[in-house]
């Protein structure tokens, strides 16, 4: 029996993982749920793929999350707060003239809404630089849920 839990104690020992997660260290994990009815004016560019849109409501996200149509029913949605400084006067993301990209203003930072890549990342020594953070999303009938 004690070699039994012996051998217990081993393979749970050499199954614990000791990476580290990549976890952001300027956003908060914020709880949040809102609804996106794609019938309302401020939702209606989310009918067409490729469009993107801004969602600015209180207690939405930390700086509110930008939701994109990536086709076929698909919905990506992201914190509109730049996940490259803390969250700041300056740090609230605009959507580009495309619709389909966002840059932050404090730096010029890009990044897009099909991925949450950032893709204009400086390329300096050791600084570890984060894409946007992802939120879930939802379809049913007309309503885009987006929640953490």
């Amino acid at each position: 029996m004690k070699s039994l839990f012996s051998l217990f104690a081993i393979l749970l020992l050499f199954s614990c993982d000791s990476g580290r997660t990549n976890r952001n260290p300027y956003l908060q994990d914020i709880g949040f749920r809102v609804d996106l009815n794609l019938n309302l004016p401020s939702y209606s560019a989310l009918k067409n793929t490729g469009s993107g849109v801004y969602v600015g409501s209180q207690g939405v996200g930390t700086k509110g999350v930008f939701v994109i149509n990536t086709g076929f029913d698909n919905f990506m949605a992201f914190e509109a707060s730049c996940p490259n400084h803390e969250p700041s006067s300056c740090s609230t993301m605009v959507l580009d003239d495309d619709r389909q990209n966002v840059t932050c203003p404090c730096e010029d930072y890009k990044y897009n809404l099909f991925t949450g890549q950032f893709l204009n990342r400086p390329e300096e020594g050791d600084t570890k630089y984060h894409d946007m953070l992802f939120y879930s999303t939802s379809i049913n009938g007309n309503v885009v849920t987006v929640r953490n």
